[in-house]
């Protein structure tokens, strides 16, 4: 699964120890963020959502300014 650099700050930002609980700790601040950030959550969500969790796993997430 690709993750753009923003998607993947998105995911540092709220990362835990799984897939499921990072989608959780995204989903619970949906309300709380502007129309722009949500939609990037949304965006993120919807991945998230469709990778395994050996996927997951597997995954590097590092954050980055760039």
């Amino acid at each position: 699964m690709h993750f753009t650099v923003e998607e993947e700050n998105l995911i540092c930002i709220y990362h835990n120890a799984d897939r499921r609980r990072t989608i959780g700790k995204i989903t619970a601040v949906l309300p709380d963020m502007d129309e722009n950030m949500r939609a990037l959550a949304q965006q993120t969500l919807s991945k998230l959502e469709r990778m395994m969790d050996a996927d997951y796993d597997g995954q590097k997430f590092h954050f980055t300014d760039e």
